[in-house]
């Protein structure tokens, strides 16, 4: 089963529904996100917890912890963004084959390790 990591943006929209993202990229896939995400999701958004819908639909990911050797792996690259560095290697610290984004530095990438850098599944 495909690991597919979902960058803040993608997540945040999936949640909001854009129009841009198909709800069912996940059938058959297993997704995850940095906890980062989480807190993200929960301040662009303004949502106050406890939030039973929101909780169920994270509770559908698997969460990836930040931890110190993520946090100063990321203050070495490869982006000159922080939380962009964080979610990359959120990614393959978890071995996920694809990295979904809109980023468009990101996504000219193209790569990070094995991790395919991509808008759409």
């Amino acid at each position: 089963m495909d690991k597919v990591f979902l960058d803040a943006n993608y997540f945040v929209g999936l949640v909001n529904r854009v129009p841009e993202i198909n709800i069912e990229i996940l059938n058959k896939r297993q997704g995850f996100v940095s906890v980062l995400s989480c807190h993200i999701l929960f301040y662009i958004n303004n949502i106050k917890v406890p939030d039973a819908k929101i909780n169920t639909f994270i509770d559908d990911f698997n969460i990836v912890e930040l931890t110190k050797d993520i946090i100063f792996k990321g203050l070495e690259g490869p982006t000159q963004d922080l939380e962009d560095n964080i979610q990359l290697l959120s990614a393959t610290e978890t071995e996920c084959e694809y990295f979904l984004t809109f980023d468009r530095n990101l996504l000219k990438m193209k790569f990070f390790g094995r991790t395919v850098i991509t808008d759409k599944l």
